[in-house]
């Protein structure tokens, strides 16, 4: 499976943005994706996830009031809405994808990831 990861840019505080990640050369519907996220000099952190099969959604708490993960199953993407950005949000966002058959729910592992999108919010 192949991940494609687009949309970061820079932006200003409260802005928002969309990020995409198209996903190709297998069949959509038969994965589980996520989003995460590595700002300069910290950990990578898991920002939400969602399953292409049911389309149930999974967010980080710190998160899910700003964030939004969908998806487009015509088009084979993922989405991760992100409003009211904060200078703290400026990170590498990545994308990951995960066979159904692989995984729980939510996701502990990923098998596959895209990379990576830049995002930078300044105040």
């Amino acid at each position: 499976v192949q991940l494609q990861a687009s949309g970061g840019g820079s932006v200003q505080t409260g802005d928002s943005l969309r990020l995409s990640c198209r996903l190709s050369g297998r069949t959509f519907s038969r994965y589980r994706m996520g989003w995460f996220r590595q700002a300069p000099g910290k950990e990578r952190e898991f920002v939400a996830a969602i399953s292409l099969s049911s389309g149930a959604t999974y967010s980080a708490d710190s998160m899910k009031d700003r964030f939004t993960i969908s998806r487009d199953d015509a088009k084979n993407t993922v989405y991760l809405q992100m409003n009211s950005l904060k200078p703290e949000d400026t990170a590498v966002y990545y994308c990951a994808a995960v066979s159904v058959s692989h995984s729980s729910w939510p996701p502990a592992r990923y098998d596959a990831w895209g990379q990576g999108t830049l995002v930078t919010v300044s105040s």
